[in-house]
């Protein structure tokens, strides 16, 4: 069996303590999950969609959306598909906030109020709008 070298030990115990100290923090902090005194953070408020039920159910889409949008992007530049069942257009129609209508308008806005929790950039609405045409194309 391998022996610890003075340092690698020292390493170790470091690491070991360091270990110990993350797994107290974590269990501190287990006993009031999501409240501010732990740290938790309070969800996004959302303003409920304008529409009927979402093409797919809410956790494949909170997952999968951005891979959706990227291949609807692809069928629409190559293949000049322009509509579809996860288009951009579909989801702003029926994700626009009734007080605002549009999707980034406010904090309580749909797409605005996750992109802004999860803090990832939202610039499909530096060239796309963000409120609804209410079209039948």
């Amino acid at each position: 069996m391998a022996r610890l070298t003075p340092r690698c030990a020292l390493s170790a115990r470091r690491c070991l303590s360091g270990g110990l100290l993350l797994i107290a923090c974590l269990g501190a902090g287990a006993s009031n999950p999501g409240t501010p005194a732990s740290g938790g953070v309070p969800q996004p408020v959302i303003e409920a969609a304008r529409g009927g039920p979402c093409v797919e159910d809410s956790a494949f889409m909170r997952r999968n959306h951005m891979l959706l949008l990227k291949h609807q992007r692809s069928d629409t530049l190559r293949a000049g598909i322009r509509t579809g069942k996860y288009s951009l257009k579909a989801c702003v129609n029926c994700h626009a906030g009734v007080t605002t209508n549009s999707v980034n308008a406010s904090s309580t806005d749909f797409c605005l109020s996750c992109h802004a929790y999860s803090a990832v950039k939202l610039d499909c609405f530096d060239c796309h709008t963000s409120q609804p045409q209410m079209s039948t194309r």
